[in-house]
């Protein structure tokens, strides 16, 4: 049976380079339509551009404006097409106007090399029983947030001093992830899984929709089956802006995603 996410980010065929969509209210955050989720769906849209290599390996999109629930239009280009990698670029189209455009890199990961080397740290988790589930947010948020219902997250207690009025300060949130129904999530859905926790200024005592204006992801490899850690920080908060990095890591220990994205304070 299909997942949710195959269902949600479905593709219809409408020309060459050119694919429509239905953008899921079930998607919502704040104003406007999750900026992950539109980036899964360009990501779908690349990789039916050059199946031969149908892995992102690295998609810098930029956010012109929000999208809403309904019909929308994915146009794709294939700039280069060499022998391990694709240059594509992507735009997202919807009431006449661009909501987003995107340019991604694309390759085989299952052709490369398995191995994840890095210095970084897996973040340490509380054991998943021990840890708070996203479903016992308060109505409110649920409402506002519709898209929390399509995850099944499990937040570290530590990072959620700002549920009850005191954030740490640390600009510091790490949560269990997968997908509510229980599907795996393959790499063109570690696009979405690296927009998909709040926005990490919560924990700076600073609540409420943070729009994207650029998100940049890194994918290193296919996640292997079960729970993903998810870990998203900032240090800066300046101009009205502020940068969140976040880092997947999958049930074998590695590191299979990275990304920056600079988004716009959070508005009520």
């Amino acid at each position: 049976m299909a997942s949710e996410w195959d269902a949600h980010t479905a593709l219809a065929a409408e020309g060459p380079g050119l694919h429509g969509a239905e953008l899921d209210r079930g998607w919502m955050v704040g104003g406007g339509v999750n900026g992950g989720y539109l980036l899964g769906i360009l990501g779908k849209a690349v990789a039916r551009a050059v199946p031969a290599k149908p892995h992102p390996l690295a998609v810098s999109a930029h956010y012109l404006s929000a999208s809403r629930p309904g019909p929308a239009q994915v146009c794709t280009r294939v700039l280069r097409e060499g022998g391990s990698a694709a240059t594509v670029s992507a735009e997202l189209q919807q009431e006449g106007g661009t909501r987003l455009t995107a340019l991604a890199t694309y390759g085989d990961l299952g052709a490369m090399p398995d191995d994840v080397a890095t210095t970084a740290e897996e973040p340490d988790l509380p054991p998943l029983e021990d840890c708070v589930p996203g479903s016992t947010a308060p109505d409110e948020v649920l409402r506002t947030a519709p898209l929390m219902q399509r995850f099944d997250m499990r937040f570290d207690p530590a990072c959620l001093g700002w549920t009850t009025g005191r954030p740490s300060g640390r600009g510091h949130i790490r949560a269990w992830f997968r997908l509510a129904d229980g599907h795996e999530v393959d790499p063109v859905g570690l696009l979405m899984v690296c927009d998909a926790l709040p926005p990490v200024t919560f924990d700076l005592g600073r609540p409420g929709w943070a729009p994207t204006l650029e998100l940049t992801v890194h994918v290193r490899a296919v996640p292997a089956p079960g729970w993903l850690k998810v870990s998203h920080r900032t240090r800066n908060v300046a101009g009205g802006m502020f940068e969140e990095d976040c880092e997947v890591w999958d049930a074998a220990g590695r590191l299979v995603a990275q990304s920056r994205q600079l988004a716009m304070q959070p508005r009520a």
